[in-house]
């Protein structure tokens, strides 16, 4: 939502400004320019990036229109959650929670959370961890660091993706002053035109260094800044569920391990002890 009312905060503000200062929009309509600046970006992305990097890019561009950060209810719910499956596991033992992550998706327990459910990283992550425990007796330190070298492959996959859109938003500039250049040359050569048409085309040349520095500072760049900030969002939901399963691995209580999970949430989504402590009661908070 916000990434929608910031492009058309950008848009409207170069607009209204030029047009206050006495411009006229149709002179920053000039396809020559546009085709140099954006064949050229595009073309340097395809050199820089294999295939399946350009497909990760694709994937991701969609999601900054549709991505909302996690709420402190979104976390209540996720640490109700694996309190409730853990408290089985405490009375009857880990094998009585088998079915569960087993299937999620048919858990009358982890299927009450829809977002966790809906949620493929995060769902595999967990469920996948805990086959592990109930395959064998796995120590602590053995299970952190499984979940530290998933955690650590998943920073690393996506990392190329805000870099290598960050570095094309870095080149936008220089590509603009390529365009420029290109419209002096043409200004050259029809030096003999008259002034109307040198002027047409010395304006015609301006537009593409103003249109390089407005797509990287105004667009490119911030959506890179978007996806590193989504990156490692996502990356901080695992931390949370790691520390969870940790805590509980080393043989502390649900509520202990939901409250040492808490502890890594994100300060402003993070839920207080008391909302914590009523959400795992199943009691609400006056």
């Amino acid at each position: 939502m916000f990434v929608i009312i910031g492009i058309i905060v950008v848009v409207a503000s170069i607009i209204l400004g030029f047009t206050i200062a006495g411009g006229n929009l149709f002179l920053l309509i000039q396809v020559s320019e546009f085709i140099t600046i954006g064949g050229a970006a595009l073309g340097s992305l395809l050199i820089a990036s294999p295939l399946s990097l350009i497909k990760k890019i694709v994937g991701f561009l969609p999601q900054i229109f549709k991505h909302a950060q996690n709420s402190k209810d979104d976390y209540l719910q996720m640490l109700k959650s694996f309190s409730d499956l853990f408290l089985i596991a405490q009375r009857e033992g880990l094998l009585a929670i088998e079915k569960h992550v087993e299937d999620p998706d048919k858990s009358d327990i982890l299927s009450r959370n829809k977002k966790f459910i809906k949620d493929k990283l995060i769902k595999e992550f967990f469920c996948d961890t805990m086959k592990v425990m109930l395959s064998g007796s796995v120590p602590p330190h053995e299970l952190e660091g499984l979940m530290d070298a998933e955690i650590e492959t998943f920073e690393k996959e996506n990392r190329p993706v805000y870099e290598t859109i960050g570095r094309v938003g870095d080149s936008l500039p220089g590509l603009g002053i390529v365009a420029a250049v290109l419209g002096i040359i043409v200004t050259m050569a029809s030096i003999n035109s008259g002034a109307e048409a040198v002027g047409h085309h010395v304006a015609a040349a301006l537009v593409g260094t103003f249109l390089g520095v407005l797509l990287a500072y105004g667009f490119v760049n911030p959506i890179a800044a978007n996806i590193t900030l989504m990156v490692e969002e996502r990356a901080q939901e695992l931390q949370i569920i790691k520390m969870y399963i940790l805590a509980y691995s080393k043989g502390n209580p649900p509520f202990v391990a939901a409250e040492i999970a808490r502890r890594t949430i994100f300060s402003d989504v993070r839920p207080s002890f008391e909302e914590l402590e009523s959400s795992l009661r199943g009691r609400k908070e006056k």
